[in-house]
C-alpha cells in the first residue's frame, strides 16, 4: 500500500463541524464553565491514584503477606494503573486536564510509572491515531503484526480463524510489551520518520530519558520489592499480574471503539485524498458504548464516548456525556452517521463477532 500521507477533504458542504462547534463553544460560554477538567476529575484523579499505589505500599510494608492477598493486590494495582491511562494520563497528554500546561504535563508524565513514554504515546495516539483513525497502514491501533488481523488489508492466515478466541488473551499483554519491547521500537521507527508532536525534541534527550526513566521504572517496581524482602518469584508473578489485568482492561476499552462492524476503515484514492472531512471521517470511523452507564463513564475516561473525543480531544472527557446530544442531533441533522452502542455488553459481543467475521478466509475476486 502506497503510504504517503492521505489528505482530508476541504470542503464540508453539510458545514457540519462549523454548525458543531459553534453548538459546542456555545454551550461552554452559555454554561460559564472550562473545556478542561474540574474538581470532578481532581477528585477521581485522588482515588485512582490510591487505588494504584496504595496496594503497592502494603505490599512493600508487609512483604511476607499471604500469596493470595498478594495476588488480589496486583490486580488493584493493574486496575488503577489502567484507571489512571484512561482518565489522567490521556487528558494530561491532550492538554484538556488543566488550562495550566504544566500540570497538563505533570499529568500527562504519569504514562512514566504506568511503563510507557509521553513522546512515543503523544505520536502514535495524538498524531497518527487521532489523524488518520482507522486508515489501514496509517493508524497503528489497526496494526497488531501478524497475529491479529484488524481489517480486510490486513494478510489473511490461517490460524486468524481462531482469533475471535485466543485475542482476548493476547490483549492482557498490552503494556507487559509496552514497557519491554515496544517503547523503543517506536521510538526507533518514530525518530527515522521524524514524527514529533508539539515542540521537536534532539534525538539524545528522548533517548536519554526513554533509558532513565525505564531504569526507574523497573527500580520501582521489581527491584525495591525484593530489596525489602518480597520472594523473587512473587515479585515477577505481581508485574505480570498487574501488567495483565491494566492490559486487558485498555485492550478491550480501545478495541469496542474502532474495531467493530459499525465503522469503517476508509482508504485514500490514488492521489492520496480521503472522500470525506476530517471531522465526518471521525463520525464514520469510530463507536460509543455505555453512554449512560454511570460506572463505565467514570472509569473509562469517557473512552467510552469515543464519536466526542475524536471530534474534540482538547475537551476534557467530563463533559462528553454533556455534550454527546449537540453531537448526536447535529450529526442527524446533517444525516450522518452517530455509532452507538447502549451496553457494553453488547459492544464486546460486537467486536469478537467482527473479529470472528475477519478470520474467516477472503473470498477470491476475479
Amino acid at each position: 500500500m502506497d503510504n504517503n500521507t492521505p489528505t482530508f477533504a476541504k470542503q464540508d458542504n453539510l458545514k457540519f463541524f462549523r454548525t458543531l462547534n459553534s453548538r459546542v463553544n456555545n454551550y461552554f460560554k452559555e454554561k460559564n464553565i472550562q473545556k478542561t477538567g474540574n474538581w470532578k476529575l481532581y477528585l477521581k484523579t485522588f482515588i485512582l491514584f490510591s487505588v494504584f499505589l496504595a496496594p503497592y505500599f502494603i505490599i512493600i510494608t508487609l512483604p511476607n503477606i499471604h500469596f493470595g492477598l498478594f495476588f488480589v493486590l496486583s490486580i488493584l494495582i493493574g486496575i488503577g494503573m489502567a484507571g489512571i491511562g484512561m482518565n489522567v494520563m490521556h487528558d494530561g497528554n491532550h492538554g484538556s486536564y488543566s488550562n495550566k500546561n504544566w500540570i497538563n504535563k505533570i499529568m500527562g508524565g504519569s504514562i512514566y510509572i504506568l511503563a510507557g513514554n509521553v513522546y512515543n504515546w503523544q505520536v502514535q495516539h495524538n498524531v497518527l491515531h487521532h489523524t488518520y483513525t482507522n486508515i489501514p497502514g496509517h493508524d497503528e491501533d489497526l496494526d497488531a503484526g501478524r497475529v491479529i488481523r484488524f481489517t480486510k488489508e490486513a494478510k489473511w492466515e490461517r490460524f486468524h480463524k481462531f482469533q475471535h478466541y485466543y485475542s482476548v488473551f493476547l490483549y492482557g499483554l498490552l503494556t507487559f510489551n509496552w514497557c519491554l519491547t515496544t517503547d523503543f521500537k517506536q521510538m526507533k521507527g518514530y525518530l527515522k520518520r521524524k514524527l514529533s508532536y508539539g515542540e521537536p525534541k534532539s534525538a539524545k534527550i528522548l533517548w536519554t530519558t526513554l533509558v532513565i526513566t525505564k531504569i526507574i521504572y523497573f527500580s520501582v517496581w521489581i527491584v525495591i520489592p525484593m530489596i525489602v524482602g518480597v520472594t523473587w518469584w512473587k515479585v515477577l508473578v505481581g508485574f505480570f499480574v498487574m501488567h495483565y489485568t491494566a492490559g486487558l482492561i485498555l485492550s478491550i476499552v480501545f478495541q469496542l471503539a474502532h474495531i467493530i462492524d459499525d465503522t469503517t476503515n476508509p482508504n485514500p484514492n490514488e492521489e492520496g485524498e480521503m472522500d470525506n472531512t476530517w471531522a465526518i471521517h471521525q463520525l464514520f470511523t469510530t463507536v460509543n458504548f455505555a453512554p449512560k452507564n454511570a460506572i463505565v463513564n467514570w472509569y473509562t475516561g469517557g473512552l467510552n464516548h469515543q464519536v466526542e473525543h475524536h471530534l474534540f480531544p482538547n475537551i476534557s472527557h467530563i463533559h462528553y456525556g454533556k455534550i454527546a446530544d449537540i453531537v448526536k442531533q447535529t450529526a442527524k441533522e446533517c444525516d450522518l452517521p452517530y455509532h452507538e452502542y447502549k451496553t457494553m455488553t453488547s459492544a464486546v459481543i460486537a467486536h469478537f463477532k467482527h473479529l470472528k467475521d475477519l478470520g474467516q478466509k477472503p473470498l477470491l475476486t476475479a
